[in-house]
């Protein structure tokens, strides 16, 4: 039992602040359209509109896969760079690295907060994803778990690198801009029309990986190598220029 008027454990103050971090997350109108409601619909679009291409294999699959790879583009990436970039301007971010959470703690309760919200859109889009006719495959929802992680990883190193280096006004602009541009020709969903810039983005590796695993049991490494390089390269440009303040 800790004594009265220590600071807990390290460990459980990160999980306590990914705990509220996700639950404003889910209880914020902007943020709750931006990571499900638009993804469902996409999901539901993506199946139904059989006009539009999304690939060779089973188009249930396919659908989930792109939606999929969006919504961890929207948690991580989107909704991390404007919830920080905000903060950063309140002084939120300040004023909690002199807490007892510290810098540490609060950088992974961000993270800790992207992982919740991503099991709730997994649960959420597998679940309509059934509904619209997808049979899952035990070995291909395995294969998918590496480029989640992956690109949840890379997507929340570029976010937290646009707020912390760019006004919250700007972060704001630039997030959702960056959102609109991968959805339109990231390879996310649909197939990107400059297919050499794709495979070189992390968008276009993200959705490469989760087809290859959800529409066809495929592991391919070349797109988590795409993912890993981001995830490096942007984690060492933030912690060169990453500003609290």
């Amino acid at each position: 039992m800790r004594p009265a008027g220590t600071a807990a454990p390290g460990l459980s103050r990160a999980w306590r602040q990914a705990r509220l971090e996700a639950l404003v997350a889910l209880r914020n109108g902007e943020q709750l359209l931006l990571t499900l409601v638009i993804p469902v619909l996409l999901l539901v679009a993506a199946n139904r509109v059989t006009s539009v291409s999304l690939g060779e294999g089973d188009r249930p699959a396919l659908a989930l896969a792109g939606v999929l790879a969006l919504a961890v583009v929207s948690t991580a990436f989107t909704g991390q760079a404007i919830a920080t970039g905000f903060d950063r301007r309140n002084g939120v971010l300040r004023l909690l690295a002199t807490t007892p959470l510290g810098r540490p703690g609060l950088l992974a309760g961000k993270i800790g907060a992207v992982l919740l919200l991503l099991v709730v859109q997994v649960v959420v889009l597998g679940g309509v994803a059934l509904g619209l006719g997808w049979r899952p495959d035990g070995a291909g929802v395995a294969l998918a778990v590496p480029p989640v992680l992956l690109g949840a990883a890379a997507f929340t190193a570029l976010g937290l690198l646009l707020a912390g280096t760019l006004r919250a006004e700007a972060t704001l602009a630039g997030a959702n801009l960056v959102w609109v541009l991968l959805l339109a020709g990231g390879g996310l969903v649909l197939p990107s029309p400059v297919p050499w810039l794709a495979a070189v983005l992390p968008s276009g590796a993200l959705g490469e990986a989760l087809r290859g695993a959800l529409a066809h049991g495929e592991f391919r490494p070349l797109p988590l190598l795409v993912l890993l390089l981001w995830t490096l390269a942007a984690g060492a440009a933030c912690a060169r220029w990453f500003r609290w303040e």
